[in-house]
């Protein structure tokens, strides 16, 4: 694929991800379950960087999605945390995919993020409100942390097929 059709699909990835963000803000978290769950889709777009252009694109993507829409939508402690939290996952899901076990699936892999991605938010919040007893939360977290992975990764493993269905009609892959 030449830098020109890499750059344009890679920047429309960054705008579906900020748009499905922006989506996911405007619904009610799933309060009900726990405080402060969201499904994280726009983990989908990262997720899919990783597996078709790697390590580097999936992480420029997500450091723009974070910083966009928290520009817009979130503000700074929002960006904070969802920094903190997407980073977290990138970088177990990176350790993961590269270790390449066969047992390991995407599913699993989308698992552990979103795990990570938690546990990255707690680390933000007991910093920012000085009090390791946010950890106790860490329970139901987990248990939804699992849920969301779960979905995050079968609709990535669907993203994936159709987008590089995509590519190839393209001629891009």
């Amino acid at each position: 694929m030449n830098k020109t059709r890499k750059l344009t699909l890679v920047s429309m990835l960054i705008a579906i991800s900020i748009i499905i963000y922006k989506v996911e803000f405007a619904l009610p978290s799933l309060d009900f379950i726990a405080p402060g769950v969201k499904l994280g889709l726009s983990n989908v777009i990262t997720l899919a960087c990783l597996y078709i252009f790697g390590a580097y694109t999936a992480f420029v993507v997500l450091v723009i999605r974070v910083f966009i829409s928290s520009l817009f939508f979130g503000g700074i402690s929002a960006m904070l945390y969802s920094l903190v939290g997407s980073l977290s996952s990138l970088a177990v899901m990176l350790a993961l995919k590269k270790i390449n076990l066969k047992s390991i699936s995407i599913l699993g892999i989308s698992m552990a993020g979103s795990f990570f991605f938690n546990i990255g938010q707690l680390i933000v919040a007991a910093f920012i409100i000085q009090n390791n007893k946010i950890f106790y939360y860490l329970p139901y977290v987990s248990i939804m942390s699992m849920l969301t992975g779960i979905f995050v990764g079968l609709t990535a493993i669907f993203f994936i097929d159709r987008l590089q269905d995509i590519m190839k009609y393209q001629n891009m892959y």
